[in-house]
This record gives C-alpha cells, sequence and structure tokens, in this order.
C-alpha cells in the first residue's frame, strides 16, 4: 500500500485516490472459489447450464468479487507512515450491482470519504469504493467499507 504521513491522508478526505490494476477473473478462480466456501450454484461452475440464463455463461459469485478489494486496495490505499496494523473493520454497505462474467477484467476505484480518530492511536478509515467491470457501463458493485488502522 502507498505510504503517507496522517495529515497528508486527512488532507484527502473527499478525494479521489484513483483506481487499481485490472484483475481477471477466471473459470479458475471461480471454480476455486466455489471450492473454498462450499457454493457451487450452477450458475458459477457450469458453463452449459449457466449459458441457457440471461447472463449467457458463468458468473464469479459477488463475495469472490469483494474478496478481492484486499488486492485491488495494495495499490491506491493509503496508510500512515506510522502503521502498526491495519485490520478490516467491515462494510457500511454493500451493493451487487452487475455480475463479473467468467474471463472479465474488474479493477476497484476508491475514494477516502473519512479518516477519524477513534482513541488515541486508533483511526478509523472509510473508503467509498466501485469495482468497474472492464468494457460495461455499470460497475461490479459499490461498498462503503470500514478499516482500522493502528498507529
Amino acid at each position: 500500500m502507498p505510504v503517507a504521513s496522517l495529515d497528508a491522508i486527512r488532507a484527502k478526505v473527499g478525494s479521489d485516490l484513483g483506481g487499481s490494476a485490472w484483475i481477471e477473473v477466471d473459470q479458475a478462480d471461480i471454480d476455486a472459489f466455489a471450492d473454498i466456501t462450499y457454493d457451487h450454484q450452477f450458475i458459477h461452475v457450469d458453463p452449459v447450464a449457466a449459458a441457457r440464463t440471461p447472463f449467457g455463461g458463468t458468473v464469479a459469485h459477488g463475495f469472490l468479487t469483494l474478496s478481492l478489494l484486499s488486492r485491488m486496495a495494495a495499490d491506491v490505499m493509503l496508510v500512515p507512515d506510522t502503521t502498526r496494523l491495519v485490520v478490516n473493520y467491515g462494510f457500511e454497505k454493500v451493493r451487487f450491482i452487475a455480475p463479473v462474467r467468467s474471463g472479465k477484467r474488474v479493477r476497484g476505484h476508491f475514494t477516502l470519504a473519512a479518516v477519524d480518530e477513534k482513541q488515541p492511536g486508533q483511526w478509523q478509515f472509510v473508503h467509498r469504493v466501485t469495482v468497474e467491470i472492464e468494457g460495461e457501463d455499470k460497475p461490479a458493485l459499490q461498498a462503503d467499507w470500514i478499516g482500522l488502522i493502528f498507529t
């Protein structure tokens, strides 16, 4: 993750932090996620049956797309230069807007919405995240992601 001073980061509240690198979501990724989560719904893992749906083929699990935020954040989210620990605190909301078809590429776009000191040395960061699907008008998901940073 990019590093900056806490003051520099706080000055960016309300700012667009940019987008991550593109990540391809292929059928092998979808199958592996299905195995690890025990979610083998046909729309994800059966290309023949999924081809008969309005999606025209298999699609990634929404939670697979959500889980890719950690990788996307590594490209964009700023952390203070005094960081000792970063933990995932949760989400205010998550919306799965459009399916990610097998073979598509996605990237995260991040806006720093808030930085608040909850206790001395414990900072809550909120990022508004949109996951774009390459070549499509609608995003895969939008979320308000909360993290705690200990300095």
